[in-house]
C-alpha cells in the first residue's frame, strides 16, 4: 500500500493535497468504509479525488489509507500517477501528519526546501468542492498569508441558522451568539513544514485536534477563513448521499467545478 513514487511537492505554483481516507464513517451504519460508498456510479473518494486532480494548481495527492485497506486498489483512479498513498493513523490528525511526511521526505530526496512550501487538506468525503473556492482559497493565502503569524487559511461558511447549545440529555441550555461563528470546511491550506510541526505536537500534548486549523490554534497562530459555498458537503449521514448526488448533478450542468 505504502507507494513511495511521490511527485516533486515544490514545483512552482503547483500544489500536493493530503487526503485522509482511513476512517470508517461510523454515522453511515454501513458495513463499508464511508468514501466507498457510491454516487452515480463512483465511490465517494473517486468523485473528490477526481475533482481535485482536475484543477489546473493540483499536481499531486497523497492519500492516507487505513492498514488494511482493499478497496482502493481497486479503484480507477489509483492507477493515476499523481496520486500515491501512506498508511494513515487511527486519527485524522495521524492521517494527516503521515501524508505531510511522506511530502516533506519527497521533497528532501529532491534535494529541495519544503519550509516555504504550501499544502492542501482536503476531507475525502466533500467530493463538492468547487474550482472556484480552491482558487479563492490558494489566492487567499498566497496574498494574506505571508508571515509566521498567520499560518493560512480554510474554507468556511457563515453560520445562519441560530445555534444552540445542550446537555448530554439533549436539553437547551442557551442560545449561542451566531455572529462570527463559522462552519469550516475543506480544503484547509497551510505551509508544509508549520503545519507538521503543529500536528506533531498537538499528537504529542493529546490536544483535541478537530481540523488542521485547530492544530494551530493549540501553537496560538491564527490562521484564517475564506467564505465558500454552501454546497461543500461533508457527507457524513446516509441522507448526505442524496443531496450529495443531487449538487453534482446541478454543478455539471453549471459547469463551475
Amino acid at each position: 500500500m505504502n507507494n513511495q513514487s511521490f511527485v516533486n511537492p515544490n514545483v512552482s505554483n503547483h500544489y500536493s493535497v493530503v487526503v485522509p481516507a482511513a476512517g470508517i464513517g461510523k454515522r453511515m451504519s454501513e458495513t463499508i468504509a464511508k468514501q466507498y460508498l457510491k454516487i452515480a456510479g463512483k465511490s465517494i473518494l473517486e468523485h473528490t479525488l477526481e475533482r481535485l486532480l482536475s484543477h489546473p494548481k493540483i499536481n499531486h495527492i497523497v492519500v492516507a489509507l487505513a492498514e488494511h485497506d482493499q478497496s482502493f486498489s481497486r479503484l480507477a483512479v489509483a492507477s493515476n500517477p499523481q496520486i500515491s498513498t501512506v498508511i494513515g493513523g487511527g486519527e485524522r490528525s495521524d492521517s494527516v501528519l503521515a501524508g505531510l511526511t511522506a511530502l516533506a521526505n519527497a521533497g528532501t530526496n529532491k534535494e529541495s526546501n519544503t519550509s516555504g512550501k504550501w499544502v492542501l487538506v482536503h476531507d475525502a468525503a466533500r467530493p463538492c468542492v468547487t474550482h472556484a473556492d480552491i482558487d479563492a482559497l490558494i489566492g487567499f493565502c498566497q496574498n494574506h498569508c505571508t508571515d509566521n503569524n498567520s499560518a493560512g487559511a480554510i474554507l468556511a461558511t457563515p453560520v445562519r441558522d441560530t445555534m444552540k447549545r445542550c446537555d448530554s440529555n439533549q436539553q437547551i441550555s442557551h442560545t449561542e451568539e451566531r455572529e462570527n461563528l463559522w462552519h469550516a470546511q475543506t480544503p484547509q491550506m497551510f505551509k508544509l513544514t508549520q503545519l507538521t510541526q503543529a500536528l506533531t505536537l498537538g499528537l504529542q500534548d493529546k490536544a483535541a485536534i478537530t481540523d488542521e486549523a485547530s492544530a494551530l490554534e493549540h501553537c496560538g497562530i491564527n490562521s484564517f477563513v475564506v467564505s465558500g459555498r454552501e454546497d461543500n458537503i461533508k457527507i457524513t449521514r446516509p441522507s448526505d448521499l442524496n443531496l450529495a448526488a443531487f449538487i453534482l448533478a446541478q454543478q455539471k450542468e453549471e459547469t463551475c467545478v
